[in-house]
């Protein structure tokens, strides 16, 4: 999750500032994030459904922040 780019983030503009300082010019802007790691049933009719409730009703703050998520194998993982 990240703010959306109508909000300030002001630890993205301070990672940005520090980034310059060490001379790299080429970053335009950082914006800081949250990430989470959910580990489901994967026999879940509803899934998709259910992760967009999770997120939208406690881990993110939809009016402020915006949000995305992938479905990984565990196993592909390791």
């Amino acid at each position: 999750m990240t703010y959306k780019k109508s909000i300030l983030d002001p630890q993205g503009e301070a990672i940005t500032n520090a980034i310059h300082g060490m001379g790299f010019q080429d970053v335009n802007e950082v914006r800081m994030g949250k990430y989470f790691e959910i580990s489901v049933d994967e026999s879940s009719n509803t899934l998709k459904e259910d992760i967009e409730k999770i997120c939208d009703n406690l881990l993110a703050n939809p009016n402020m922040e915006t949000y995305r998520y992938e479905f990984v194998d565990s196993e592909a993982v390791q």
